[in-house]
């Protein structure tokens, strides 16, 4: 019998503070190449390809052009649902539940984007488990069988098995403390939360409908009044009306439903599996040697024991440690010990509430067109790196308070100055004067990398007129 068509629902929220400072809520974890050169976004659409080459992802605004990076990267197409605001995973679901049923589609999966299943053939034939159920109207869920008595996670119970071949689920359990935790392991049938859910879209808006009407109505309210875009890349833009969906509550899906409804079916997983959500879980991932010491990049251990070297641009040397996790970024350092990793996120905290821009955004920032990385800045100067993908444009604009020297370093790059526009290659530079009309493009098909040098005095990324925008961003946002 063929396999039914299985819409996967990728959710693309959620700011990664634990892993702090390599994730942030400008550029999350679920973006950041954790695993190689790919992000575990990219890795999630290409695990979940395997049933089928549509997608459907949940994500914020600002981060819309990273979604549809990674859709490329994986070779998957679909749409991008823009959450107006982030109201938690009962309404992302239930945006993409409306999408779905406009769109023709019956079963969807929705996966967090931020999870690590090393075993895709394993996770797609429990995936497929759980079809029965769901066609049968079940909510189903996906537990993982726990191989420690982790407080990370929260558990599901499994309770007594189903003519589909799925069980019954028990009480859902919240994080548990160490005690408890090993409890849970011990009786044998209780499972990991790991947030994966399989059902139809009309069944899901039911349950919605029955047990958190408020939160589908405004849902139907902002999807009554999408707007939709298709972006350079061909993928769709669907962007919920704003001031309905802000009146949304925010609540997970666990609360709002699953934890309420009478009629949910849970499959085990018995593969790896981990929503590497600390730096304890990244740790994991790596081969430890004799000493439980663990080096991502260029780190170094002497003498030390049970310490994790996160350490991609520079060498970074442990020397007698003990129990430490060392990640080192451009522009700031985490030095923490093993067992306060959960607590990352309340350093995060401490840094927004000083004003610490590092809290926030990275030294490199990603933006539609590439990439700037502000490599050094003084009194009345900064200097950048910009990298422009091929085929790729700035807006056109100007600055009221800068100019601009431009090197181009890497590939070839096509500058709008006023009324010129000229060719520029490796080694060869210009100069954009205050006021100045400009545009920068890659009309190459490598990416083109040039050092920009501003001056003038005030330097901030506000300081942008945006005349034309191929991104279709406002006249003024960065």
């Amino acid at each position: 019998m063929k396999n039914p068509t299985i819409t996967a629902v990728i959710l693309c929220g959620g700011s990664g503070t634990r892993l702090w400072p390599l994730s942030r809520k400008s550029f999350p974890k679920q973006f950041v190449p954790l695993l190689g050169d790919k992000s575990l976004l990219q890795l999630t659409f290409e695990r979940t390809s395997g049933l089928g080459e549509r997608v459907l992802a949940v994500a914020a605004e600002d981060h819309r052009f990273m979604v549809t990076d990674d859709m490329l990267a994986a070779r998957v197409a679909g749409a991008v649902i823009l959450e107006p605001a982030a109201r938690n995973t009962a309404a992302a679901m239930a945006l993409a539940a409306l999408q779905a049923i406009q769109d023709g589609l019956d079963l969807l999966l929705f996966c967090p984007a931020d999870h690590h299943v090393p075993d895709v053939e394993g996770f797609l034939r429990t995936i497929r488990q759980g079809v029965p159920a769901a066609q049968a109207g079940a909510l189903v869920t996906f537990g993982v069988v726990p191989s420690f008595p982790s407080t990370a996670y929260g558990y599901i119970q499994r309770g007594d098995s189903r003519a589909d071949g799925s069980f019954h689920a028990g009480r859902f359990i919240e994080k548990p403390d160490l005690a408890r935790a090993q409890e849970l392991l011990l009786a044998g049938d209780n499972l990991w939360n790991a947030g994966i859910f399989l059902c139809r879209a009309v069944i899901l808006l039911e349950a919605l409908e029955a047990h958190a009407p408020d939160i589908l109505l405004t849902c139907r309210q902002a999807m009554a009044d999408a707007q939709v875009e298709v972006s350079p890349s061909g993928h769709a833009f669907v962007r919920p009306e704003a001031r309905s969906f802000g009146t949304c509550r925010s609540q997970s899906i666990d609360y709002a439903v699953m934890e309420q409804h009478d009629n949910v079916a849970v499959v085990p997983f018995e593969g790896q599996w981990s929503d590497v959500g600390s730096w304890n879980a990244v740790a994991d991932l790596q081969v430890s040697d004799g000493d439980g010491n663990r080096v991502a990049g260029q780190g170094m251990v002497h003498h030390s024991s049970n310490t994790f070297i996160h350490a991609p641009h520079r060498p970074v040397v442990a020397l007698g440690t003990d129990n430490l996790l060392i990640i080192d970024t451009p522009d700031a350092v985490l030095v923490a010990h093993r067992d306060k990793a959960e607590q990352v996120k309340d350093v995060v905290t401490r840094l927004e509430q000083a004003q610490c821009t590092q809290a926030v955004t990275h030294r490199k920032v990603a933006r539609p067109w590439g990439w700037y990385d502000s490599i050094d800045r003084g009194e009345r100067f900064q200097v950048k790196r910009i990298g422009v993908k091929p085929g790729a444009s700035l807006s056109l604009q100007k600055h009221h308070h800068r100019a601009e020297h431009w090197v181009v370093v890497k590939g070839t790059a096509e500058v709008t100055c006023g009324e010129n526009t000229f060719l520029l290659s490796e080694n060869q530079s210009t100069y954009i004067p205050i006021g100045e009309v400009h545009r920068l493009r890659n009309p190459g098909v490598v990416e083109l990398e040039i050092v920009e040098i501003q001056s003038g005095s005030y330097l901030g990324e506000d300081d942008i007129v945006r005349l034309h925008d191929t991104y279709g961003r406002a006249p003024q946002q960065q």
